[in-house]
């Protein structure tokens, strides 16, 4: 069977090279289509060296265009270069031409047949790729990638490698290592970036950081079948026939369906998160149907800051109402797989509102996500961080709103403070404010009555679910 695949590439192959350019150059692009469409892979290599038959050939390490391609680029004398920086959060640039990176002077060269006049027609674009467009402290130790217009016929392209598969460029700087980040500044951008590709596509990383990678790579690896490149240490030219600088950002933690092309989510998301893993549960359990089974709920703990300081008392409440009751605690030294396998096998997940709470994307579908507020005003931010996306993820979610009583700040301040009274005066002196006082210096002990009521709507929810 090897050899008659072998034979029949063969011949693939011979059809098109005696073929007129343009032919075999619209075979090539309509074998990428079918290619993506139908995700076979095993082909993919086959025809990237089609590509290259067509459009370049090696000479000794470096790669030299073919006449006939450059004749064909100055028969359309078109460039296709898209850029949207409307977003208030990322900017991004799609080139559907040929294009050499040289990671570590940060340029990415497009090239077409311009003239000296046509070429100074065309702009030049600056991008930092990291979607915190407007945020100085997380975009400071983010490389600004020049991407400049080059004429063919002036500077022909240098490529120690050329490939039919895109390229993405982006950064893993900013505030990575914070789990919230990793995923709402990264990993969701990457993945609604990366997903129509299946998977042929290379990532050039910026400011990448083993040890993420390390962190990360299960899920990277479902995203992309290349090796992951580090941007900043590519000193020679990479070259590709279509590349993407920067992350599209739809919402916090989220992906808007309608902005996609193929109408994917966030369900899509965890399922593809679930699989990198390993995880196995695809739902949460039914209560009254699975004869006995205990609910499993996770309360996720924070040691420093927003902190329960009645936990034993939540867990003996918990137990009594007929939950399976575990703590933890994930911090940067936790296993990731291994903590997503435990939130994995429940199906209620509580916590204060915090990074701990991303922790939500290794739940089976219908779990119930419960994110418990502090004072401050902070209701919005909080379901706009995790009750959205849970909802968008097919889990359930409950708030539940800490009342005064509920708080260590009453420990430190009369009921008549503004804290308690005003805090959009706290607001409105700044962040730093607002997170010293509310996030940073603020405790919760809960009232285990009036809480019991949250995790009796929470077994209903498991009782009820589609």
């Amino acid at each position: 069977m090897k050899k008659e695949k072998a034979n029949f590439l063969q011949i693939i192959r011979n059809f098109t090279q005696s073929q007129p350019f343009k032919l075999r150059f619209a075979f090539i692009l309509t074998s990428v289509v079918v290619i993506l469409a139908f995700n076979a892979t095993s082909e993919w290599n086959f025809l990237e060296s089609l590509y290259y038959d067509s459009v370049a050939v090696m000479e000794g390490d470096e790669v030299r265009i073919t006449s006939e391609y450059l004749e064909e680029m100055s028969l359309s004398n078109k460039t296709d270069v898209l850029c949207d920086f409307r977003s208030a959060r990322s900017d991004f640039c799609e080139i559907k031409d040929f294009t050499q990176i040289i990671g570590h002077s940060s340029i990415l060269n497009y090239y077409s047949p311009f003239t000296n006049r046509s070429l100074q027609a065309h702009k030049s674009f600056k991008i930092k790729p990291h979607p915190r467009k407007h945020d100085k402290i997380a975009l400071a130790h983010v490389k600004e990638i020049s991407i400049e217009p080059v004429s063919f016929n002036q500077t022909p392209p240098h490529c120690t490698m050329m490939h039919i598969a895109p390229a993405i460029v982006f950064s893993t700087g900013g505030y990575t290592g914070n789990m919230f980040h990793d995923f709402t500044d990264v990993l969701i951008p990457l993945f609604i970036t990366s997903f129509p590709f299946h998977g042929q596509v290379h990532f050039l990383i910026g400011e990448m950081q083993p040890w993420w990678i390390k962190k990360y790579r299960p899920f990277l690896e479902e995203l992309t079948q290349y090796e992951l490149i580090n941007l900043n240490k590519v000193r020679r030219g990479l070259c590709y026939s279509h590349a993407i600088v920067g992350l599209q950002f739809h919402k916090e933690m989220s992906i808007d369906p309608k902005k996609t092309d193929s109408k994917y989510s966030m369900v899509n998301f965890a399922q593809i998160m679930r699989k990198s893993f390993g995880l196995e549960r695809e739902n949460a359990t039914m209560l009254g149907i699975h004869n006995g089974n205990k609910p499993r709920l996770l309360i996720i703990s924070r040691k420093k800051t927003r902190s329960f300081t009645n936990v034993k008392e939540v867990i003996k409440m918990a137990s009594n109402l007929g939950y399976q009751v575990l703590v933890q605690e994930p911090n940067s030294r936790s296993k990731l797989r291994k903590f997503a396998h435990i939130v994995n096998s429940c199906d209620v997940l509580m916590g204060v509102h915090g990074a701990g709470l991303t922790n939500l994307v290794f739940l089976p579908s219908n779990a119930v996500v419960i994110q418990i507020v502090p004072l401050g005003e902070l209701e919005k931010l909080s379901k706009e961080y995790f009750g959205i996306p849970a909802l968008d993820m097919n889990l359930k979610y409950l708030q539940y709103n800490i009342s005064i009583e509920e708080s260590t700040l009453i420990e430190k301040y009369p009921k008549d403070h503004v804290v308690f009274q005003d805090p959009s005066s706290i607001r409105r002196k700044g962040w730093a404010a607002l997170r010293s006082t509310y996030l940073v210096n603020q405790n919760v002990k809960l009232d285990v009555t009036r809480f019991s009521y949250t995790l009796l709507e929470a077994l209903k929810l498991l009782h009820h679910y589609q």
